[in-house]
Formats: structure tokens, sequence, C-alpha cells
């Protein structure tokens, strides 16, 4: 579904994404909100996830998604072999702008996703296009274009956002955003000050193995960090405005 992305990443994300603290943190504070979704539909509502890679989220879909159906979908045929060792979902290869889905969605997931497309907003028409009369959308971006680097260039982002940024092309794609908060506020100093640090020695290099090198896990740092975040999920569920992270979460529903 994304126009950049490097399919070997989808490699490098599986041998460490169950374990690294940024993504544990980021399915708690996902997990939070969709139960509290979920726990409000009628069984044999739908689920998907778009963008779903190599299935590091899907699992987590399925457990908040009691007698719901979920569906993970992805442009590329690389990560959907890696998801169908993790998910037990059905998996199907497509892109949002011919979606091959007859029926509406009650919940749809894009995490880490948006921020690869460079017309978001047409995506996010598309998406809402797709979602059941106030469906909901449940979306995490990277925030705060101050902290690109060369992990968003390996990544192949085009763009960080500010909350405002997000919040408004949302609504203009008719989309009533109903939560909206920053989240990874514990390492925000951490990466800011190492972005500034790396630009200011400009650090060169391949930009994939620099990338690798950050995700590489250190026990005792992962722990301390991983704590360091444990927090925010609660503050999350009880739809708390945090006002500092690294990134954004947005819940946002069809307006018809």
């Amino acid at each position: 579904m994304s126009e950049g992305y490097d399919p070997a990443m989808f490699a490098t994300l599986e041998a460490v994404e169950d374990r690294h603290f940024w993504f544990c943190a980021r399915r708690r504070v996902v997990g939070a909100v969709l139960r509290q979704l979920t726990s409000r539909l009628g069984r044999g509502y739908r689920v998907l996830e778009m963008g779903c890679g190599n299935g590091g989220m899907l699992k987590l879909l399925e457990d908040c998604s009691p007698g719901g159906k979920v569906v993970g979908m992805d442009l590329y045929a690389e990560g959907l072999q890696h998801a169908r060792g993790r998910s037990a979902a059905k998996l199907v290869q497509g892109d949002v702008r011919r979606a091959p889905f007859r029926e509406a969605f009650e919940v749809v997931g894009m995490f880490d996703v948006l921020e690869h497309v460079q017309d978001d907003a047409e995506i996010l028409g598309d998406v809402r296009r797709m979602l059941a009369r106030r469906g909901a959308l449940l979306i995490t971006v990277p925030a705060h274009q101050e902290l690109w680097s060369y992990f968003d260039v390996a990544a192949c982002h085009a763009r960080r956002y500010s909350m405002d940024e997000l919040e408004v092309k949302l609504e203009r794609a008719g989309l009533e955003v109903e939560y909206l908060t920053q989240f990874m506020g514990a390492i925000y100093p951490l990466v800011w000050l190492g972005r500034k640090v790396k630009q200011a020695m400009g650090a060169g290099g391949d930009v994939i193995r620099r990338t690798q090198n950050e995700l590489r896990i250190t026990p005792g740092v992962n722990w301390l960090l991983g704590r360091a975040l444990a927090g925010e999920a609660e503050l999350v569920r009880n739809r708390r405005r945090l006002t500092l992270g690294t990134s954004i979460l947005a819940l946002a529903r069809r307006k018809d």
C-alpha cells in the first residue's frame, strides 16, 4: 500500500519487534484503544489492518477482536510471507486505491503506514470509503518534522506529522476526530538529542545499516526504556491527551 518501502526491512523488523521496547509500547497503546472499540460491537464485525507488513500487529488485532473477523492487507508479498507464520488472520495482497473488498469494515487500523504515502490526503479519502457508517480509523504516525533523520530516509518516509496537520487531513477526508494524542513521550529527549548529535557530527554511511544498528536490542537499555513507557497505555485508555512524544495516535470516525 505504501509508495515507498524497502522490502528488505521486513526481515529486520521480524527479528526484533516482538521484544523491542518501541514496538511493545506501541502495541500496548494501540491495544488500549482497540479493546474499547471492539467491546461495543456485536459479533461478526470486520477489522482491517491496512499495510500490515509482516504481521507484527495482526496478533494484537486478533486478541483485541473476539467475535470479529480480522483481515490484513499489504502491497508487498514479502511482508505477507512473514505474516502467514504469525497470525491466523486472512491476508490479502492489495492496494487501498483498488481495495478488493465488497463489505465495509467497522474498524480499520493503519500503524505507521500513512507517512510512507506521498498523497496522504487521497489515501485517507480511500480509507473513509472502506469504513462502515460511523466506522473507526485507528492510526499511528511519527511525530515532529524536527526529528527527521537517516532513520526516516531508510524507512522511506515522506514526512513526520504535527498534531494539527494530522487532524486537519483526517477532517478534510470526511472523518471526525474523536481522540488525538502524542505518545512515546519518555524517549523524546533521547531521540531529539541523538538526532542533533548525529547531525552535528555529520554521520554518514549506509542508512540501512545504521538503522539496523539502531534497532538492535541491548537487553538492559531495552528493559529500562520499556519501563519508562509502560504507563502510557493507561493514560491513553483514559483518553488523556499527552503533550509530548515521538509518535501520534488518532481515532477518527466516518461522519456519515
